[in-house]
């Protein structure tokens, strides 16, 4: 693994991975040099995230743990025990530094996504109000989902919040015009050429998370689904622009930049979250920030 040095982020450079913790990478890029940034940061839910892998392998004839298609028996293999630590005394204090450095590398047309839960959307809310100041908020996007237990013990929580902030709000990129667009929920109210075409989305956003069972998995905790920053991604950059992220986990973010034509420098300190990026985006180099 290559030590990394911040290289020029030009139509020339190459993508990146960078294996380090992501305050020490950020004192080293410049200034406005991406267009779009998002993050997902930890939720400080209290406790470790924690994901474990897992295979099927076919199996005897009433043997194994499971049937699966046509009554074919299946054992269950158990995999690698993925988890990170989400727990912040100070969280605020934990995440200003980070967003005073987002700004500082955002291009003028640049935009910033953080991606959160109920737990600290409020108190970040205030404290991107204060690091960009109220006129460059665009967006409070809701990602609407219905997947897992429910408890009976109150409205069961289905939805996280996505902060959208610009850099300048006179000059700020965004592309409806490729977004995936989505079925009206009343087609018959729209007439026939309409409800083919779809609807633009609004800030509810509708998507499922991804499949325990699906070929998207990585097993990593926490992983987003593909295509909502695939949205992101088309809305807020366009092809050969760079896109950061600096909590890359699974590395998503990467991996829809890589497939829309974007360059992406993804970081994170997790030895097992940089091991994912390397099988997900085998032709990206990857580098040491330690």
């Amino acid at each position: 693994m290559a030590q990394w040095e911040p290289f020029a982020f030009d139509a020339e450079g190459t993508s990146a991975i960078v294996h380090g913790e992501n305050l020490n990478v950020l004192e080293g890029l410049p200034d406005e040099a991406f267009s779009l940034v998002y993050l997902d940061p930890p939720f400080n839910t209290g406790r470790d995230q924690v994901r474990r892998t897992t295979r099927s392998v076919p199996a005897a004839t009433g043997e194994g743990d499971r049937v699966g298609f046509a009554g074919r028996s299946y054992e269950t293999i158990m995999g690698s025990l993925l988890r990170y630590e989400d727990s912040f005394a100070d969280y605020l204090g934990f995440l200003e530094p980070r967003l005073m450095h987002a700004r500082r590398v955002l291009a003028t047309h640049g935009t910033l996504y953080v991606h959160l839960d109920y737990r600290e959307v409020h108190y970040v809310k205030v404290l991107l109000d204060a690091l960009f100041g109220r006129r460059c908020f665009l967006n409070e996007i809701i990602w609407a989902y219905d997947f897992g237990g429910r408890t009976a013990k109150r409205w069961p929580a289905k939805h996280d919040t996505i902060l959208v902030y610009v850099k300048d709000p006179t000059a700020y990129h965004f592309n409806s015009a490729d977004v995936d667009r989505e079925p009206y929920m009343a087609p018959g109210l729209v007439g026939p050429v309409k409800a083919a075409r779809g609807k633009l989305p609004t800030d509810v956003w509708w998507h499922t998370i991804v499949s325990p069972t699906g070929k998207e998995k990585t097993g990593y905790p926490t992983q987003k689904p593909a295509g909502v920053l695939r949205r992101i991604v088309t809305a807020s950059s366009r092809p050969g622009d760079w896109v950061l992220d600096f909590f890359a986990g699974s590395g998503t973010t990467g991996a829809v930049s890589e497939q829309l034509g974007r360059k992406f420098v993804c970081v994170d300190s997790n030895p097992e979250a940089v091991d994912v990026m390397r099988r997900r985006l085998p032709d990206t180099a990857v580098f040491s920030a330690s």
